[in-house]
């Protein structure tokens, strides 16, 4: 499996990073391992978490996710061997933070909680309008400077903001931000594509597209309302089911029939060959699920596939 290199990092990626946010939540300690085992058997070496995760589920409080992916890096002594991204700024009870005091103590406890001396790409998880970019910006520069972090990059974060953080980064000599973590997957395209696609060309900033399968509605698990209670997630996905979701099942049906793969593999491939794109977070819920999700990386799709699939999401 080929990895490709994020931006101009010395980190280079397998095409798929596991998406921990289900660590904790969805997926208890045991099987988060189990499937965390499979992901690095086959080949694969990135995982992306947050802080916050999983903040929602009842009876936590955040810092779930990392502290299972910590116990399991301790358990198989692999840290130097995978890439862990996590996020900071989003909301732990005090409102989205990006301030140099929130970020100087969040580190702190993500490091603990991974088991880690060093963060390989640290993210804004979501914007702060009440923290000047230049104060953030200094908080992260300190944090590679000191080697606690090795890559920022942003998610949740306006075009203009990122503009100008890179501006600011230039002009000071700060770290610079080198990847982007947008919402965009095969249904939801209008706003990477027109707001980000071509800035990040421009910038030489990797995307690395969160909900790559639109909460599983790409998966074809979720066709009709009577759907929606297959899982604990099943409420983010009605929102899909529309005439434009019809015409995009159908694209990948009739993509995976000729395959014989699953709509979940053609729906990863297609995001994988789109512009800027390094590589899709996924998550999987068993190790079944994520052997399927893993035969996507080999899935050569033509052109005339590939325009089909855009095509029906228009």
């Amino acid at each position: 499996m080929q990895k490709r290199q994020l931006s101009d990092t010395s980190l280079h990626i397998a095409p798929i990073i596991f998406g921990g946010n289900i660590f904790g939540w969805t997926v208890d300690e045991k099987r988060s391992f189990e499937i965390l085992d499979a992901f690095t058997a086959s080949g694969f070496n990135a995982i992306d978490t947050a802080d916050s995760y999983s903040r929602w589920a009842p009876g936590n409080k955040g810092g779930e996710s990392e502290t299972i992916i910590g116990k399991w890096l301790k358990q198989k002594g692999n840290r130097s061997q995978l890439i862990i991204a996590t996020k900071v700024g989003s909301d732990m009870g005090n409102g989205v933070d990006l301030s140099p005091k929130h970020i100087i103590a969040s580190v702190e406890d993500s490091l603990n909680r991974l088991q880690t001396d060093y963060i390989d790409l640290y993210q804004s998880h979501y914007d702060d309008p009440n923290t000047a970019p230049e104060e953030t910006l200094a908080t992260y520069d300190k944090l590679v400077k000191d080697g606690k972090v090795r890559y920022i990059g942003a998610s949740n974060v306006t075009k203009e903001r990122i503009e100008a953080s890179l501006q600011i980064s230039a002009e000071k000599g700060f770290a610079a931000y080198k990847t982007l973590q947008p919402l965009y997957n095969l249904y939801d395209r209008e706003i990477f594509e027109t707001q980000y696609q071509d800035f990040c060309a421009a910038n030489n900033i990797s995307v690395i597209p969160y909900y790559s399968l639109a909460s599983g509605f790409l998966t074809g698990k979720y066709r009709s309302e009577k759907d929606l209670n297959k899982s604990q997630r099943g409420g983010g996905i009605q929102k899909y089911l529309t005439e434009k979701g019809e015409r995009i099942l159908d694209a990948l049906d009739k993509v995976s029939e000729a395959h014989y793969a699953t709509p979940a593999q053609v729906a990863i491939a297609w995001l994988i060959t789109q512009p800027t794109v390094a590589a899709a977070i996924a998550s999987a819920t068993s190790t079944a699920q994520w052997e399927d999700l893993a035969k996507s990386v080999n899935l050569q799709l033509n052109e005339s596939e590939l325009s089909s699939l855009t095509e029906s999401s228009k």
